[in-house]
This record gives structure tokens, C-alpha cells and sequence, in this order.
């Protein structure tokens, strides 16, 4: 990836207002074209990306919860990189709870976004990477019956939102990024947190990156509301990319995203 990587800088410039989209949109790469709509955020709310990686078969786990890593290592770089971009990266607390992640930008130059973890119930414990290891500011999303003013978890800023049915409103986890500046939204996973934010119609931007591997079983990846016709399954604008041996659909949801 010589030129992606030559261009990296020019690329976190242009995503923290340095006006290099003219040199990105004549990069031949055509991995540069999934970074600019994060580089030309929209104003009012958060421009918001989910990403999913997964098996030929749909699953982004084992039936063992295995999920490190289904995808490849260019995969891996490349959700780096949406890291670096964008102000706040997403997870939900299955993600937090299977694969003990760090959410940090350490295999691409670029800074830390701050890292977010859905976690309704308080279910995880302060035991996990991310709430000690002090590498990026934190915050912890609650139902906001299991949080105090000004409460902290670990090395992590405790915020409670209303919740219905044990489940927290996505909108309101955007307006409160938003509030906190916030003009780029990752929601890197899983499955369940990605299909909330999308059945939600709350991402501009779509992205499955799937791997050359059937797993037969496991955990499945996006689960939406069904639609009753195969007429009422709205076409995306999506285009292919090659990642190594993986192919990444790049899908737009929102006009000017």
C-alpha cells in the first residue's frame, strides 16, 4: 500500500481541517476514497461510519466467540485508520467483554480517539485494557439508573443515558458526542451495535469487509428488521475494494456522506 501510506499525512491533515482534499481526490489509491467523507464532515451532527468485518457465510465471530481476526491484517490497518480519523470510536460491550480491546490508533501515526463503550447494565468490569491503561480519554454509556453524577469507572468518565427496555436511544449517543465536540463517529462493532445504529438510520456511511473463510456457525453480523418483499429492500450505493485477500463494500447511506 506505497501510496495510501505516502499519503497518510496528507490524509489526517485534511480530516482536521488542513484542505488537502484536491491532492487526496487525484490519489490513484483507491483506498483514499474511503477516508474523504470523513475528511468534509457535514455540520450539526456527527458524521457517523460503522464497520463490519465477517466470513464469507456472515458471521463476525465463532460459535466460540472467537473473533480476532476474521479479517486480514490490511483490514485491521484500515480500522486503524478510521480511528485516527474520527473523533470517537464506538463499541458495544460484547466487543469490550470477547476481544478485550484497546480501540488506539498504534499500527498507523494519527491520534487517539476518544473511546466509547456502550455498556447498558454495567456489566463489565474495570479489569478490561481500556479502562485502565490511561492511553485515550474514556467514557462509559449507561443506562442512566446505574450511573452517579460525576462518577468514574477505572480510568473512565461515567455517563448515564435514559434507557427503554434495557436498551439505550443511539440518537441520544450522538447528541451527546456532538455535545462533546465530536464531528466524527466510528461505530466499530459488533454486530448488534453496528445493526442498532443502522436500523436507527443514524449511519451516513457502511462498511462490511468480508474474509475468504466460512466459519458454518457463530455469531452473526448485521441483523436488521426483516422486509416483507424482496421489492422493498432498498438498493445501496456501495462499491467494492480489495483488502489483501478480503473485499471491503463500501456503502452510502446518507446523500453527501
Amino acid at each position: 500500500m506505497p501510496e495510501i501510506d505516502s499519503l497518510w499525512p496528507l490524509v489526517l491533515a485534511a480530516a482536521r481541517g488542513g484542505g488537502a482534499d484536491a491532492v487526496l481526490a487525484a490519489a490513484a489509491d483507491p483506498l483514499i476514497a474511503l477516508y474523504l467523507p470523513l475528511c468534509r464532515p457535514a455540520n450539526g451532527r456527527p458524521f457517523t461510519i460503522g464497520h463490519l468485518g465477517q466470513s464469507l457465510d456472515g458471521f463476525v465471530a465463532t460459535a466460540q466467540g472467537e473473533s480476532l481476526f476474521i479479517t486480514g491484517e490490511e483490514n485491521v490497518v484500515h480500522m486503524h485508520r478510521l480511528r485516527a480519523l474520527c473523533d470517537a470510536v464506538v463499541v458495544g460491550a460484547s466487543t469490550v467483554a470477547a476481544d478485550d480491546s484497546r480501540l488506539t490508533t498504534r499500527l498507523v501515526p494519527g491520534p487517539n480517539p476518544l473511546r466509547v463503550v456502550i455498556d447498558p447494565r454495567r456489566r463489565l468490569p474495570a479489569s478490561r485494557r481500556l479502562f485502565s491503561d490511561g492511553a485515550a480519554p474514556t467514557l462509559l454509556v449507561c443506562d442512566a439508573a446505574h450511573a452517579r453524577p460525576g462518577e468514574r469507572f477505572g480510568g473512565a468518565e461515567v455517563a448515564g443515558l435514559p434507557a427503554r427496555g434495557g436498551r439505550l436511544d443511539y440518537a441520544a449517543i450522538l447528541a451527546l458526542l456532538h455535545a462533546r465536540g465530536c464531528r466524527t463517529v466510528f461505530v466499530e462493532g459488533g454486530g448488534t451495535t453496528v445493526a442498532g445504529f443502522l436500523a436507527a438510520g443514524l449511519l451516513d456511511r457502511l462498511q462490511v469487509t468480508v474474509a475468504p473463510a466460512l466459519l458454518g456457525d457463530g455469531l452473526p453480523g448485521l441483523r436488521l428488521p426483516a422486509v416483507p418483499r424482496l421489492a422493498d429492500a432498498a438498493p445501496l450505493a456501495c462499491r467494492a475494494v480489495r483488502m489483501g485477500d478480503d473485499v471491503l463494500f463500501d456503502c452510502e447511506l446518507r446523500t453527501g456522506g
